[in-house]
């Protein structure tokens, strides 16, 4: 049984898969399994060539790979339910189908949830494209001194403004200005970290994980910052920089993003 199952859910994204999944072959740590839990309008995450190979590349890493068509659809909570339920690794790693991860980003997040026993950790989405954006006035971030310990953060609190070290490049503007590397990284306080976590299973599964998608409409955001808040209120959780993860920058494919999970579940 592998250490960390990696758990994508995907929508019509075949090039954006691609793109991650090669970024996943390329990974130092390779003690992980490959879950896909497909909802896209046609089955040609099964056919296309280009996939087929990086999936026996992956494969020939002694990766066990799984593609699951999981159809109907009912939302992303409910997908992500799903793929928790198809772990049976100690650490379950959540990754979007539109990212590409630097060669130390797996590792890094496995050593640092050991060392610290907590909910989760994981590392925020970079827009390069934004990388001549400077914010300064987002950039106020608060290092972790001792162990990550559990953290109540409502919505809209004043922690909660945390978020914002997340917008567009300011991660990486950061990690350049400190000049922090992959092996002196750092962990950090965060309202929550979306696009790569990687969580203790068991404490996931503890807080309820995403089985409060059964409560929620079909067209819904905000269900990985819900999830997060209950595991960081029991167990802690943190970010990691240096980030290593890149946003390929795609249109979101959860166009109605009105019923947002943290406002109408809490």
């Amino acid at each position: 049984m592998a250490e960390v199952s990696v758990l994508i859910p995907t929508y019509n994204r075949l090039t954006a898969l691609a793109v991650t999944l090669t970024s996943l072959s390329l990974q130092t740590f390779k003690d992980f399994s490959v879950i896909i839990s497909d909802q896209s309008e046609n089955n040609e995450i099964n056919t296309n060539p280009s996939l087929q190979t990086i999936y026996r590349i992956l494969e020939s890493y002694g990766c066990d790979l799984h593609v699951i068509r999981h159809l109907p659809k009912k939302g992303i909570a409910e997908q992500r339910q799903f793929l928790l339920a198809q772990s049976k690794s100690i650490y379950s790693l959540f990754l979007d189908d539109d990212l590409f991860l630097e060669p130390f980003v797996v590792s890094n997040l496995f050593q640092a949830i050991k060392e610290e026993k907590c909910g989760y950790v994981g590392q925020a989405v970079i827009g390069l494209s934004y990388k001549d954006d400077y914010r300064p006035y987002q950039e106020q971030i608060e290092f972790w001194q001792s162990k990550v310990k559990p953290e109540k953060i409502d919505y809209n609190s004043v922690e909660w403004q945390r978020y914002k070290l997340h917008n567009a490049a300011n991660i990486y503007h950061i990690q350049k200005k400190l000049n922090i590397t992959p092996k002196n990284q750092k962990k950090y306080k965060i309202s929550w970290v979306g696009g790569c976590t990687m969580y203790d299973t068991k404490k996931l599964i503890s807080t309820g994980g995403f089985s409060f998608w059964k409560k929620l409409p079909e067209n819904h955001c905000g269900e990985d910052v819900l999830a997060q808040m209950r595991v960081m209120r029991k167990y802690g959780g943190c970010g990691l920089i240096p980030s290593g993860v890149y946003h390929q920058e795609l249109p979101t494919t959860i166009f109605n993003r009105e019923i947002n999970a943290p406002e109408v579940l809490k």
